[in-house]
């Protein structure tokens, strides 16, 4: 598997992130190895919160929570996905799929050895670490879904498949400035499909652009983000991972994933879900988790007011502050 590994000067004086790289070796599936970067602050005998990325960002996103935690006592584990942050980034895109993502991080969680994890999973970070939950339910004591879902293909019929692939591949590639306009949208195809199509396909694809259209910060922040990513041939994960979601009934990781629902329909220990208010991606996911999870039952169930998709960007304060009164409320046994 060819990789490339983001130059150590691309990430020098990032506003708010000076955290020390650390990093775990885990096989790459295909005859090799991968180094999978993560941010670990705290107390090393501190409980361990394990803060986990979606796309296209990195550890980055939690720099305003990580001191917050580590602060109050507790250890603080970032990890960058493989293809994101200071991770070793492979170069095909078909190196890039649901199943091995998972395989790389239960590797990295195996390697650490972590246990008594509080799991905060945000977009591809809760696509990934729930099927981590599901698979190793014994190393994690509390789970925190914010803006994320396990797509299983509940309420879609089994033959739709075709037709929703032939509606996606008649969409046109939009523009990162048009991407907002398409998830607000009352009617016509669902926003998603369009931002697969532009990550997918655009010539003019750029994680600035994407974190400018749709988190808005500052231009320092913006081209923090993007620092991983020096080159467009960095960019193979970040162009790659919507088109893993599966959103189709018949994609292959659907089966998965209903595996994983049913043990998190079995699933007793402290569940919180964390949404803001003003996410067009995952707007309403968190239903199906206080619904169908037991532990979710009789938590304080928190909506982080203000905030769009990439809540720890907008409002990382206010998250670490609602996850430590989650974790102060339900301590280990």
């Amino acid at each position: 598997m060819e990789t490339l590994r983001t130059p150590d000067e691309c990430f020098e004086k990032l506003p708010g992130y000076d955290f020390a790289p650390s990093y775990t070796e885990v096989a790459d599936g295909d005859g090799g190895t991968l180094r999978i970067h993560c941010v670990d602050e705290g107390p090393r005998d501190g409980e361990p919160i394990l803060c986990m990325h979606g796309q296209p960002s990195w550890s980055f996103l939690y720099r305003k929570m990580i001191p917050v935690f580590a602060e109050a006592g507790y250890r603080v584990l970032a990890p960058d996905l493989v293809g994101f942050g200071r991770s070793d980034k492979p170069t095909r895109r078909e190196d890039y799929t649901y199943s091995n993502h998972v395989a790389w991080m239960t590797s990295w969680l195996e390697a650490r050895d972590l246990r008594s994890l509080t799991l905060i999973g945000q977009d591809w970070g809760g696509l990934i670490g729930l099927r981590l939950v599901a698979e190793q339910t014994d190393r994690f004591a509390r789970v925190v879904v914010a803006n994320t879902a396990l797509p299983d293909g509940s309420g879609v019929p089994e033959d739709a498949g075709p037709a929703m692939r032939k509606l996606y591949e008649s969409l046109p590639v939009v523009k990162a400035t048009e991407l907002g306009e398409k998830f607000a949208a009352k009617d016509g195809p669902p926003g998603f499909l369009y931002w697969r199509k532009y990550c997918a396909e655009s010539p003019e694809f750029s994680v600035a652009d994407v974190m400018r259209s749709i988190a808005g910060p500052g231009e320092d922040v913006i081209a923090a983000y993007a620092a991983p990513f020096p080159e467009p041939r960095y960019e193979a994960g970040a162009r790659q991972f919507p088109s893993l979601v599966p959103v189709f009934p018949d994609d292959p990781e659907v089966a998965k994933n209903r595996q994983a629902w049913e043990v998190l329909r079995r699933f007793e220990k402290p569940l919180l879900t964390a949404f803001s208010d003003s996410d067009p991606v995952t707007a309403g996911a968190h239903e199906r988790f206080q619904n169908e999870v037991p532990g979710a039952k009789g938590q304080p169930h928190t909506t982080i007011e203000g905030a769009g998709h990439f809540l720890q960007e907008e409002k990382g304060p206010e998250l670490a502050a609602a996850v430590l009164r989650f974790v102060e409320q339900n301590p280990l046994a």
